[in-house]
């Protein structure tokens, strides 16, 4: 695929990040494991696709994720939660993590405005500087000043005890992956090096006890090895991710929701060279090392492996379900007929595309899941809808 030339002051950011990666591989003795590469090109300080200050959502950037389209993700979500923040005893809080523009935290915290079901604080967890401060202006424009000043910025997860909703949109996507093969029976782990042009350049290594005992254990659950040559994307972080940015949560909810597949389908022998997919101004494609810092890349969830790291960390897997059940079960048709009746007939044109961009199997309806953990509450009548736990 030919891809939109970007300008010169992007290709110079990119030649910058280049560079970086470039000494990275050096510190390295000559060789860097992919999940490394993929770190440096999307968070490296300042120059990183996520760090940096690209335009990355919405129609002028690379995609659009839900909470662009229009207000009927958000009120499902919002609907969803309040169920959890009316069970808790005393104040709880609602925590998002990686906000993106903010669409999400504004219309969130007007539906909950509603429902009267305000948190105490809004809490945002962000590493790009240069979204915090869009998000701060955005929610500073767009909200009342009573909800503004709900909104907290961390500069890490909390370390105290908190009880509240969690909510990940498209966040475990963007993890850095670690990229394995399978060859004569041996697992190998995928790495970046440069050839003689000083271009990037695939490797491969044998893979550490870590990477090597997680294939192991994909394969006694698939009960199936590997064919020689299969290569794919595994996370061996997870459990201490969901550790990290939830492990101080003494009561409440998490909601986690991206693309991707339970385990059985994920691993499937005909998706032989796994998931991993750049975005770049709207156009899908395969090539990682081209310009980086200047696209996504991203590869899908194995939400098996989400449900063991939840599990494994204190949590009871309340549900999983794809996106239309989820939002269906939690307000959507109440949200549709409340703009039905108070829209003009262009404005409810318009917010009726974007809900069937939501919830068609086409569209975003199937091929985004939502899956949720509880501890302390009951959060599983937001998945009563569709429940595909069972294909775990």
């Amino acid at each position: 695929m030919e891809l939109p030339r970007p300008s010169e002051e992007a290709l110079t950011h990119s030649a910058r990040l280049t560079d970086i990666i470039h000494q990275a591989i050096a510190l390295e003795q000559g060789v860097i494991p992919f999940a490394r590469f993929m770190e440096l090109a999307l968070y490296a300080p300042g120059l990183g696709y996520y760090s940096a200050g690209a335009r990355k959502f919405g129609a002028e950037g690379d995609f659009v994720t839900a909470p662009e389209l229009g207000g009927g993700f958000a009120y499902a979500l919002a609907h969803a939660g309040a169920g959890i923040l009316a069970q808790l005893e005393g104040e709880g809080v609602w925590f998002e993590i990686g906000a993106g523009t903010g669409a999400l935290a504004e219309k969130t915290l007007k539906y909950l405005k509603q429902l009267d079901r305000l948190p105490a604080h809004y809490w945002i967890l962000e590493p790009s500087a240069d979204l915090r401060e869009r998000q701060h202006k955005h929610l500073q424009a767009s909200l009342p000043t009573e909800l503004f000043a709900r909104c907290v910025w961390l500069d890490a997860p909390p370390e105290n005890p908190w009880q509240g909703v969690l909510v990940a949109n498209e966040v475990i996507d963007a993890l850095p992956a670690t990229r394995f093969i399978k060859e004569e029976g041996e697992v190998f782990e995928e790495c970046v090096a440069l050839d003689a042009k000083q271009q990037f350049a695939r490797v491969m290594r044998p893979a550490d006890a870590l990477v090597s005992g997680a294939v192991r254990h994909l394969e006694r659950y698939l009960q199936r090895e590997f064919e020689a040559g299969y290569c794919s994307e595994l996370l061996p972080q997870l459990p201490y991710w969901i550790q990290a940015v939830a492990g101080t949560m003494r009561r409440g909810g998490l909601l986690f929701i991206d693309y991707g597949y339970p385990r059985s389908e994920y691993y499937l022998p005909e998706r032989h060279d796994g998931t991993l997919v750049c975005h770049y101004r709207h156009r899908a494609h395969g090539d990682y090392f081209v310009w980086p810092g200047l696209q996504d890349l991203t590869a899908s969830v194995d939400f098996t492996a989400l449900a063991e790291a939840g599990t494994s960390a204190g949590f009871q897997l309340a549900g999983y379900c794809s996106q239309s059940s989820f939002l269906l079960a939690n307000g959507l048709t109440e949200y549709i007929a409340t703009y039905e009746n108070g829209m003009d007939e262009i404005t409810r044109y318009r917010e009726g595309q974007m809900v069937k961009k939501l919830i068609l199997p086409g569209e975003m309806g199937e091929r985004f899941q939502f899956m949720g953990f509880a501890k302390g509450v009951d959060f599983s009548t937001a998945f009563a809808q569709g429940d595909l736990s069972y294909r775990l």
